[in-house]
């Protein structure tokens, strides 16, 4: 399994991203700078990591989504690649069309750094599907607008169609519906707010993490 992360200036989940892909896949993936015009060759998955990119100025990921690289990232992942999206990497990925919503303040105004309690809505796709749908796990949380909104026809279709992949147990930012994370039409691009990267070793946070990280790795090396 060939893998990359983007980086760019103020990204601060590079290292755990890459040391969670090299866990469950036994490589190094490439780490991608956001001036870079080309992805690596034969990739199987991008993740855009969390972080603070560019300062977090304007709206969050605003910036980043129109770094060179990400024109490379939005047609890997429209052209049916697997691009993963954590935190920040989750903003950007919004901001450059790959999902729909948009992510705003939290309710509270309030920065929200915690491990909270996160439900598995749909075990149907290639990062839930080392989880039970309505399984509880814990992730960590770190940021300062997560809140997911919108539309009402946006919502629906999400429920509809088996998008929703993680919804918070409790109120944490005011994310409708209690989203935590959504899935776009075609499965293979996932972005979400908790880190499950930072949860994949037991002397650290915890293991909740790891089963995206493996059975993605697993369902891509048997492709």
């Amino acid at each position: 399994m060939k893998t990359a992360v983007i980086v760019f200036p103020g990204s601060n989940c590079d290292r755990d991203m890459a040391v969670a892909l090299r866990k469950a896949t036994g490589a190094s993936p490439a780490m991608v700078w956001h001036k870079d015009s080309r992805l690596p060759d034969g990739l199987d998955l991008v993740a855009v990591p969390g972080g603070f990119s560019f300062g977090d100025y304007l709206r969050c990921g605003a910036i980043a989504a129109q770094s060179p690289i990400m024109r490379e990232v939005a047609a890997f992942g429209q052209a049916g690649g697997h691009v993963l999206g954590v935190c920040n990497g989750f903003q950007v990925l919004i901001e450059a069309g790959l999902l729909p919503g948009v992510l705003m303040r939290n309710a509270t105004l309030k920065f929200v750094c915690r491990d909270v309690p996160l439900a598995v809505e749909s075990a149907d796709s290639p990062y839930t599907q080392g989880y039970e749908a309505g399984q509880e796990i814990t992730l960590p949380v770190a940021h300062h607008d997560g809140c997911y909104i919108a539309d009402d026809d946006t919502l629906a279709r999400l429920g509809d169609e088996g998008r929703i992949a993680f919804r918070y147990r409790d109120a944490v930012n005011g994310s409708a519906d209690n989203i935590a994370g959504i899935l776009s039409r075609n499965r293979r691009v996932l972005g979400m707010m908790p880190h499950p990267e930072r949860a994949v070793d037991p002397r650290t946070l915890g293991t909740d993490g790891a089963p995206l990280f493996h059975g993605l790795s697993g369902m891509l090396e048997a492709a």
